[in-house]
């Protein structure tokens, strides 16, 4: 597996300390990673009915990339550049129903697939319109009710079935198609610290019984699993009472399993944490080398079991995640420290997360 192996975790030692403080690093991860990779976008709720376009800013404050997603007259879903193909100008600012989209800086419109319909006062112009007065495509696709695209004019780092593949594997029980976004329980947070570092502290739940002491008596950490694919990592919590883990069916290798939570790491910046009560979907947008935005999307499906368990709380945990990777930014500034050796024990979905950034930005 790329980036996955760990048979020399116990040789190796973690990423440079400058890594999380370099500028000039953040800015070409987000052309050779961010770009290139897959991000969510929104859910197909938003997009049922023939006529419905939503605009999206692709890692707001990161790539800042204007989308829309639009579903035509024949049913197709498309994604497509925001940008008006004469000069620049946004096309859509709001979620709406339309049968075609209109520049309102110049008039020119275009239908719901890209292709441009009329350009007033362009009578004449040789050879137009051609394939760059269209809307760019964008590449975009699909995991059960969500709605994925990758932002670049090459060919995404890997395809999205790739990335999503150990989900299918491991979670076909559950009705994620019902699982319904709450607005009021998703909000933003501003964590003063690097990126990778929240990912870092993600990926290892070794630190939970002493930053996390209520979870830590919700999951039963003796259990914990870690288990790598290639561009994505499992973790596995078993709960420590009866009857607080997931209804899970014989035909699931988990069957006879006390789960607790699925919390699913998909490369490069999304974590998909199951619960029994549904999903929190966290979304890492770097902001600046020591900003970070951290996007938590909730889809809600049994109200009655979203106060228990470890999924329980998770402001309070979220808090405490902050509180902790912001001490070790400040920490990255000491003279004295560069780098670290990895548990094997205990971290290797961080070991597997550093390599494929090594991979992919040509290091070492």
């Amino acid at each position: 597996m790329k980036g996955g192996q760990n048979n020399d975790i116990g040789s190796q030692r973690t990423l440079p300390s400058m890594f999380y403080k370099d500028p000039s690093l953040l800015e070409e991860m987000k052309e050779m990673i961010f770009a290139r990779s897959w991000q969510l976008v929104t859910d197909i709720d938003r997009l049922k009915a023939p006529g419905q376009v939503v605009p999206h800013s692709v890692l707001d404050g990161c790539l800042s990339e204007p989308i829309i997603m639009t579903r035509d007259s024949d049913d197709q879903i498309h994604c497509l550049s925001n940008v008006c193909t004469h000069r620049g100008n946004l096309l859509v600012e709001g979620e709406c129903h339309a049968q075609t989209l209109r520049c309102r800086y110049h008039g020119r419109r275009f239908s719901l697939d890209g292709q441009m319909i009329s350009a007033p006062g362009f009578e004449g112009v040789e050879d137009f319109p051609n394939e760059a007065d269209q809307l760019q495509s964008v590449p975009f696709g699909s995991w059960r009710k969500f709605l994925f695209a990758a932002t670049t004019t090459d060919t995404p780092l890997f395809s999205l079935s790739d990335l999503t593949a150990q989900m299918s594997e491991r979670l076909d029980f559950l009705p994620v198609e019902e699982y319904t976004f709450s607005q009021s329980r998703s909000r933003d947070y501003l964590v003063r610290a690097n990126w990778a570092l929240y990912v870092d502290n993600y990926l290892e739940g070794f630190h939970i019984p002493y930053v996390h002491p209520d979870l830590a008596v919700a999951l039963d950490t003796k259990q914990y699993e870690n288990e790598l694919a290639e561009y994505s990592n499992l973790q596995v919590g078993y709960a420590s009472v009866s009857g607080e883990g997931f209804d899970i069916p014989e035909s699931s290798p988990d069957h006879g399993r006390n789960i607790a939570a699925y919390y699913f790491f998909l490369f490069p910046n999304m974590m998909f944490n199951f619960y029994p009560w549904g999903l929190s979907i966290n979304i890492i947008t770097p902001l600046a080398v020591d900003r970070t935005k951290v996007s938590f999307l909730t889809y809600v499906f049994d109200e009655s079991k979203i106060s228990t368990g470890a999924g329980a709380a998770l402001d309070k945990v979220e808090r405490e995640d902050e509180d902790i990777v912001e001490r070790v930014q400040r920490g990255m500034a000491s003279r004295f420290y560069d780098s670290g050796r990895y548990s094997p024990q205990h971290e290797a979905g961080v070991h597997h997360f550093h390599s494929l950034l090594r991979e992919f930005l040509g290091l070492d």
